[in-house]
């Protein structure tokens, strides 16, 4: 097994307290209180609105709308969805200007022909006067070509600070793919929000498709988030051992699957990235995995020794990671153990972290400090 980049610290304290008033301890000293908000089937993404309320998108096919109290309320005219293995409704992102224009951006699986599947974005105007709908969906963005299978479609949204959008685009199980820039699969994709090119991409002039990619050679990332001075973060999962946090560059190949902290699911090697120097290396990795998903860099007044750190899900490591950022450097600090797996991970209007659990039953968790951080 390969020697850790980061160590994994850290064992964690679970669930402290019975049922009905949890809290949860962290390995590096953190406490917090658990509330349960509400119950979903299969939740995958939430996005805060600007009242306070929360989309929350469930995998096979649902937008809810939902207040702090965990009232639920079902939004329709939301896009068919090609349900099955890792594939639905994805992310949910309302647009920067969501005030003025009403936007919504989501993510989601679509079937195309002959059992072949694909990852596409949509917009649409939500209206929230009377019951909650969505109108005017439209397909901006598609990965090309589709493929058989139901895994790595990646399809997390972020926009930056400049108000462009940017998906992930899962190497859908290929491997070579993220390598070809014939094709949008294993890449970060940067658009306009009406998804048309912006002027800038690092890779203009080099093919229709390849004018939007941001950067290449990405497996499956599930988390993009931007920090305080506006540098896209991606986290990763990666075969066996090899889960990654990258900075996100443009122009940049982030070598899979020429190159991995990680080895294949049949132990078969692969080149570690310090033989290709002319690729891009991970700011942390893990191994044993921890199998990320979602992805906040904090920046709330509730947890102030957390001010730009980033906190992610883990799917196998059943809990929040915690990773400190200081400029282009990055180290995990602590784990907290929530005895589950995570599905998504945002921070609220007044600093709470929230929290997705996966799966069916999945709770929304609103987790604020026990004690001063």
């Amino acid at each position: 097994m390969k020697n850790l980049l980061v160590p994994a610290l850290l064992l964690a304290v679970a669930f402290a307290a019975p049922a009905g008033a949890q809290t949860l301890s962290g390995s590096a000293g953190s406490t917090l209180n658990v509330d349960s908000i509400a119950q979903f089937d299969e939740p995958w993404a939430m996005s805060f609105l600007p009242d306070g309320r929360l989309l929350v998108s469930e995998k096979p096919g649902a937008l809810q709308l939902v207040d702090e109290a965990g009232d639920k309320t079902a939004i329709s005219g939301v896009p068919q969805v090609d349900y099955g293995g890792q594939g639905g409704f994805g992310d949910v992102v309302p647009h920067p200007g969501f005030e003025e224009n009403g936007l919504v951006y989501m993510s989601f699986a679509e079937a195309g022909d002959g059992g072949m599947r694909g990852a596409a974005v949509a917009r649409a105007r939500l209206v929230l006067e009377g019951e909650p709908r969505l109108e005017g969906l439209e397909v901006i963005w598609r990965q090309e070509p589709k493929a058989q299978g139901r895994g790595h479609y990646s399809h997390r949204i972020a926009f930056s600070p400049d108000g462009k959008l940017f998906i992930s685009s899962g190497d859908r199980q290929l491997l070579e793919p993220a390598q070809d820039m014939d094709v949008n699969l294993g890449k970060i994709i940067r658009l306009n929000d009406d998804g048309t090119v912006p002027a800038g991409n690092p890779y203009a002039g080099e093919g229709e498709l390849a004018e939007t990619f941001f950067s290449i050679g990405h497996r499956n990332v599930l988390g993009l988030a931007f920090d305080a001075e506006g540098r896209l973060w991606g986290i990763e999962m990666g075969p066996r051992g090899g889960d990654e946090l990258n900075l996100v560059l443009p122009g940049k190949n982030y070598g899979w699957p020429l190159v991995s902290e990680g080895r294949h699911y049949s132990g078969a090697n692969i080149p570690d990235p310090s033989e290709r120097p002319d690729l891009e290396a991970s700011k942390a990795f893990w191994d044993p995995v921890i199998a990320p998903a979602g992805l906040v860099i904090y920046a709330g007044s509730l947890f102030p020794q957390w001010q730009g750190d980033a906190v992610t899900g883990g799917l196998r490591s059943q809990g929040l990671v915690r990773i400190d950022i200081n400029g282009e450097t990055a180290r995990e600090v602590e784990r907290i153990d929530m005895g589950t797996r995570i599905r998504e991970v945002e921070e609220g209007p007044d600093g709470a972290l929230w929290v997705l659990e996966d799966g069916s039953g999945g709770r929304l968790l609103k987790l604020t400090p026990a004690n001063t951080q």
